[in-house]
């Protein structure tokens, strides 16, 4: 099946990243990886397109560097019919408590980065009258643990801006879908001991935003389902005994 259609997938070098364009690309879209060390994205793009045929592009992109943000739009070929963040970085929390570099690096890279270049697309698309918008934030927002705070704080943040994106610019028709993979097998997590049911592949959360984001799934997806009614057990434990635990 061929597209006209094109895919920005901000994360390019990320194994959730690779595992999405690669089913964009399956589907016959245009795609262009972005990424801040580029010559990995190259190999990405290189492995994607000889895999299916598909054109795939590569672009150079610091998240952190915001005031380069309209240039990269600007560079960009086309605007794209979709955009897809899987940016994230998890830090080490007890890194954070003491080293404040570290930890607005944490912060910027889950939040503020993500969500003002977010923010520019919708521009954009509100301007073209089409466009989806699609972030990756984390079950870690759902509710601060004393285990990794800082990641879960700036993915909390992530998840209320993409909700108020969402409700903003529902009304012209464009959509904006947040993902909440849970734990997921990759480089991110490689050492980790993580529950199986829990925890996804990245080939499995690609399918999942493809799903959610082309074939009209819902705004909010949790990638393993079982996730939902665990962060609503957790999300309705009291204070005075949720302080007590040690997650």
């Amino acid at each position: 099946m061929t597209s006209s259609r094109t895919l920005l997938l901000v994360g390019g070098t990320s194994d959730i990243g690779r595992a999405t364009a690669l089913c964009y690309a399956k589907a016959g879209w245009h795609v262009l990886l972005a990424a801040r060390r580029e010559d990995e994205a190259r190999r990405n793009a290189d492995d994607i397109a000889a895999r299916t045929g598909t054109e795939v592009t590569t672009h150079r992109l610091d998240i952190l560097e915001t005031n380069s943000f309209d240039a990269f739009i600007d560079g960009l070929p086309q605007l794209p019919d979709t955009m897809v963040c899987v940016v994230g970085e998890l830090g080490d929390q007890a890194r954070g408590q003491k080293d404040l570099a570290h930890a607005t690096q944490v912060l910027r890279t889950n939040f503020e980065g993500p969500a003002l270049l977010l923010g520019l697309f919708a521009e954009r698309f509100l301007e073209r009258g089409s466009g989806t918008i699609v972030g990756v934030s984390s079950v870690a927002g759902d509710r601060g643990r004393g285990s990794n705070y800082l990641y879960g704080a700036a993915k909390a943040g992530f998840s209320a801006f993409l909700s108020g994106l969402r409700n903003r610019l529902a009304p012209a028709g464009l959509r904006v879908i947040t993902v909440k993979p849970g734990f997921v097998r990759t480089q991110m997590t490689a050492g980790m001991k993580l529950p199986p049911i829990l925890t996804a592949e990245a080939e499995e959360v690609g399918r999942a935003i493809f799903t959610a984001a082309e074939k009209g799934g819902g705004d909010i997806i949790y990638v393993r389902r079982i996730w939902r009614p665990v962060m609503m057990i957790i999300g309705s434990i009291p204070e005075r005994i949720f302080k007590r635990l040690r997650l």
